[in-house]
């Protein structure tokens, strides 16, 4: 059997660096990019075999460039983001949200657009729980996410016989969480461990697994998968 592929976008750290880790495990051939040159370098040697690739995710170029050093490919994961949006409505800055579309919405569908030219099986995005967890002070990242989960349908219409799929994560506890202060950090975790029906944060490769999955399935596309907690059920 051929070994499949896999080219995950934001593979250096988090969430993307457990499911390159994932598919690495389960035999696949990986190729892991991102913006930073070292932290590509630093995941890579805790993986067996993967390759990496410097390339910005908002750069369609970059991404043209990508998949041509990653030859042909199965799947595609894409897990970048940016750092900013989150903040109560009437004080976080439009300029934040709006930067916080180009760094994920407009950059996942950069490379989305240019995988469905070059991707052979699935392309997965992955969001976040923002646009069903009824959060204070998440109002820009739900629109953030939301505009790529009213997409994913329409994609797995448009560019079948690729499945597209979204894996849509809740409080994970990733680096993503450390540019905030670490008292916000810490509060915000607590109320999580008391008011998620599981009691916990998730972690990466929880999330990880979900994705692998997805992305594997044959039978599964238009559709966003939660990996949350069950923050959607929860009304803060």
């Amino acid at each position: 059997m051929e070994q499949r592929s896999a080219l995950v976008f934001g593979g250096s750290s988090g969430i993307g660096e457990a499911t390159a880790k994932l598919l690495a495990r389960q035999g696949g051939r990986v190729t892991i990019t991102g913006r930073d040159e070292a932290k590509l370098a630093a995941a890579a040697r805790a993986m067996d075999g993967v390759r990496t690739c410097v390339a910005d995710a908002r750069d369609a170029r970059a991404v043209e460039a990508a998949f041509a050093f990653a030859g042909p490919v199965d799947d595609v994961v894409i897990c970048v983001s940016g750092g900013k949006g989150g903040g109560l409505f009437t004080e976080v800055r439009l300029a934040d949200i709006e930067e916080a579309f180009r760094e994920k919405t407009m950059a996942q569908l950069t490379v989305a657009q240019v995988a469905a030219r070059h991707a052979r099986a699935s392309i997965t995005f992955v969001t976040a729980a923002s646009p069903r967890s009824v959060i204070r002070g998440t109002a820009g990242l739900a629109a953030v996410n939301g505009a790529i989960e009213q997409l994913i349908p329409i994609l797995a219409l448009e560019l079948a016989p690729i499945r597209v799929n979204a894996v849509s994560p809740g409080i994970i506890d990733t680096a993503w969480w450390n540019g905030m202060p670490g008292e916000v950090k810490g509060a915000l975790f607590a109320n999580a461990e008391k008011t998620l029906p599981v009691r916990r944060v998730g972690r990466p490769d929880e999330v990880a697994e979900v994705i692998a999955l997805v992305a594997r399935t044959g039978f599964m596309t238009g559709s966003v998968y939660e990996v949350d907690g069950g923050s959607h059920l929860v009304t803060q």
